[in-house]
């Protein structure tokens, strides 16, 4: 059912939340709303928020994460191993494996996983600077830390075919993460517990024949 707008200002600020995902037509109008009835200096910062957001963030030189500087506060952190890289997905997953404080390495961010079916590959992700990064000879530790969906096992796999010849510590997740689990819904002591308690990637691939 299309909703008859009053103004097409109201209508247009509406389409724009809409396209947000898991916003629909009825919520963005909620959200709208609520705006309105904010004091309008309220609205502009929170207008100047999402602009200077989309002007000033940056990508961290090092491992792609979200910063505020060319290198995140991560990978800035000498107390931090950077002999052990965690490889994710997203920045999401960054945050949830943050929030468990068992980790104290760095990460790798692919910006996605492979999946042939959504017309994702291998030179779509961060790959090549990862690559580039063990071949410098620093690192002695990869962990694979996708989501544990069909897409995250084919991206995990690829990933170890293509660096085991570098002679360095593969890991997995323990499966304390259910099969088809998102890292970003895995509760943090469980996803805590798969970290420490990460296998070598070769034993899963026995576990599995």
């Amino acid at each position: 059912m299309n909703i008859n707008y009053p103004s097409k200002l109201l209508e247009t600020a509406v389409n724009e939340f809409s396209r947000f995902p898991g916003i629909g037509e009825k919520t963005a109008l909620r959200l709208v709303l609520y705006l309105l009835r904010q004091d309008k200096e309220e609205i502009i910062n929170f207008g100047k928020s999402i602009i200077q957001l989309s002007e000033e963030i940056k990508y961290c030189r090092t491992c792609q994460n979200i910063s505020d500087t060319e290198i995140c506060n991560i990978c800035n952190d000498s107390s931090r191993d950077h002999s052990t890289v965690c490889i994710v997905e997203n920045i999401k997953d960054v945050i949830s494996i943050e929030n468990t404080q068992q980790y104290k390495g760095v990460y790798h961010v692919l910006g996605g996983i492979i999946s042939p079916i959504d017309g994702i590959g291998p030179n779509d992700l961060t790959i090549e600077s990862l690559n580039k990064k063990i071949s410098e000879g620093n690192i002695k530790e990869l962990i694979l830390a996708l989501s544990t969906t069909l897409e995250g096992d084919t991206t995990n796999f690829y990933l170890y075919k293509k660096f085991k010849q570098h002679k360095i510590r593969i890991t997995t997740l323990a499966r304390g993460v259910s099969v088809g689990d998102e890292l970003e819904y895995t509760d943090e002591i469980t996803l805590g517990r798969s970290i420490l308690n990460r296998t070598l990637f070769e034993v899963t691939l026995s576990d599995n024949k």
